[in-house]
């Protein structure tokens, strides 16, 4: 098994050292997912929720927390990303809405953890956007999908859509 890369010799915590690291292009798609009521997708999708575009606006929260991961998450390094992009998949079957998020940069370390909480706030806000007419939504499911690049190369999820 692998060592915690954040701990130091001595079990304390510490940010990993990169800087011998190679430069190389690197890419993560993270997927959380959002249960609700089917009258609740509807108002989403017909435009109708009083408080505006809830997918225009968990998509920019997505964005935004994606450039902000590093001041949320202890010990994750500041990043130049690239490339950001957050789909929002409304599945009226299922009565839910699945969130994927793409980080893309040219760095020493990854953007796995840009990707997670991009898809996080997304949902997160999706919920907030929406508590008012359901409060039992679910947020569930989030995920890394895909990572490429790295000294580790490429990794995808068993059972993610190649």
């Amino acid at each position: 098994m692998t060592q915690l890369t954040h701990l130091d010799p001595q079990g304390h915590a510490n940010m990993v050292d990169v800087s011998a690291k190679e430069v190389t292009s690197r890419e993560a798609t993270a997927q959380a997912l959002v249960r609700m009521q089917p009258a609740t997708l509807q108002l989403i999708l017909d435009q109708g929720h009083p408080k505006g575009d809830v997918f225009g606006v968990a998509r920019i929260a997505g964005i935004q927390a994606a450039k902000r991961t590093s001041d949320l998450i202890p010990l994750c390094h500041p990043l130049m990303l690239s490339g950001v992009k957050v789909e929002l998949e409304p599945d009226s079957a299922a009565s839910l809405v699945r969130i994927t998020a793409t980080c893309k940069l040219a760095g020493r370390t990854g953007v796995e953890m840009e990707a997670l909480t991009a898809a996080s706030v997304a949902a997160l806000t999706l919920y907030d956007m929406c508590k008012a007419v359901d409060r039992g939504m679910l947020v569930e499911q989030i995920r890394l999908v895909e990572k490429k690049g790295g000294k580790s190369g490429h990794w995808q999820a068993a059972g993610a859509a190649q």
